[in-house]
Order: C-alpha cells, then structure tokens, then sequence
C-alpha cells in the first residue's frame, strides 16, 4: 500500500506493533523442553489481546497461527506438540496479522539457550545484512540494488541467498506489489522502491543451500542442498530518507 493519510500511517503503526510485540515476547518465552504448538499458542494469545488475526491462517488456512521453523526447516513451519525444542536450536519465528484492516509482518531467527551448534555467526550475519539493506533503501532506489547489496554482503561473510523467497509489498492485504524483493540483483527488473509505500523486508541467509523447497506437509520448506538458513524481517515505510521501521518494537536489531 501507498500511505496517503495520517490515518493510515496509524494504522499501520498500530498492526506493526501488534506483531513486533508478539515476536519479541514469542523468543522471549521459547524455552528447551517446550513444544512448538505450546509456543505458537503463546503467540495467538497476545496476538488476540491486541485484537489481530494471525495472517497466515487467514489468508492460506495455515495449520498454526504463527510460523515456526526449527533448525533443517527454514520458513513455514507449522506448530506441533511433537516438535520439542533443544537447547541450542536454530530457531525462526514469523508472525504476520491482520488489525483493523492493515496487514503487518515481521521475523526473527535466533538460537535458543546457548549456541553449542555454532548457529550465532548466520543469525548476526542476517541481522547485519537486514540492517545495511534498510539503510540503503529509499525513494528511487531500485530494488534489484538491494537485492544486490544483500547477496554481496552474504558471500562477503561465506554465506549464500535463497533465490525463491523473498519481501514483498504490503499493508491492506499479506502480500501486495511490489512483490519479490529478492536477496539478490535480477538485472532485468526495472523497479524502484516508491517513496510512502509500506513493503516487508526480509533477509534469507543460508549456508550451503541457494533455494527452498516444500516437504510433502505442503508447508514447510527446507534447503535444496540442506544446511541452514537465518531469516530477519521488518515492515517499513519508504521515505525520501531513513525508512520509517514500523515493526521497531521486535527489537530483532537491538542486540
């Protein structure tokens, strides 16, 4: 979306801060010994407290409200009692909602308890990577140019991107144009980041694997050549200077 009107910037703020606060208090409350549902169930209920629906389970009747992925899973992982989580993990969380008719969306990889697995490298990788691609982003600024910031920035640290995921507009719905903000330079897209729009920026850093691909649950995805892989997003607004973090609260940049 475009925002044209105060009230709209408003209302965005109010859904983004529905959604930062639940991710923030989510990795909060991530504990070894619990399951992912029992996480996931901790998320929906501050998620209603602020009268937001769970994005995914309205748009695509995602089995779960939030996504949780852990360790070979990189995105869409669905919530389950069988799912225990281990010291150590490399764990992401993404939650998206809908509040009062704006849509808003953030995520976070982060390991869980003490890092014995060596995961803390991806995860600040894709922190640092998330932070200099937002900085760079503003009216007039192409969108494969970010993409090609981030990818450089990846194999500078001995990473890879994923090439199918990626950002996309947003705000009166989960997914608008523009979509495909991808983690890497497509020579032939043409388009420009526009100054007032709202988009969903997201890093996808991985260690050995270049694309996802779906489990036969029909959500889940994983790594073609496996590994692992980290992911940070914010919803900002684009400005003609610094973007406008709407998602800020998550505090996923902060440490």
């Amino acid at each position: 979306m475009s925002i044209s009107k105060e009230s709209e910037l408003f209302g965005m703020r109010k859904a983004s801060h529905a959604v930062a606060y639940t991710l923030k208090e989510m990795i909060r409350y991530a504990q070894p010994g619990m399951n992912t549902k029992e996480l996931d169930e901790y998320g929906a209920k501050i998620l209603s407290d602020f009268g937001a629906k769970s994005a995914p389970h309205l748009t695509y009747g995602f089995p779960g409200w939030n996504c949780i992925s852990v360790d070979n899973e990189f995105c869409h992982g669905i919530p389950s009692e069988k799912r225990i989580l281990k010291e150590g993990d490399l764990i992401n969380i993404d939650v998206s909602a809908e509040l009062d008719g704006f849509w808003a969306d953030n995520g976070a990889s982060f390991v869980l308890g003490k890092d014995i697995h060596q995961h803390q490298k991806l995860v600040d990788a894709s922190k640092e990577i998330l932070r200099k691609a937002i900085s760079n982003i503003k009216g007039g600024v192409r969108i494969g140019d970010i993409g090609h910031i981030m990818e450089t920035e990846a194999k500078k640290r001995g990473y890879k991107v994923i090439k199918n995921l990626g950002g996309h507009g947003i705000g009166r719905s989960l997914h608008e144009q523009p979509d495909e903000i991808m983690n890497y330079k497509n020579r032939f897209d043409q388009r420009r980041f526009k100054k007032n729009s709202v988009v969903a920026i997201e890093t996808f850093i991985s260690t050995t694997s270049t694309y996802a691909t779906e489990l036969n649950d029909g959500w889940t995805m994983v790594g073609n050549k496996g590994g692992y892989m980290a992911q940070h997003e914010h919803t900002i607004v684009v400005t003609d200077g610094k973007p406008i973090i709407l998602t800020e609260a998550n505090e996923i940049l902060d440490n």
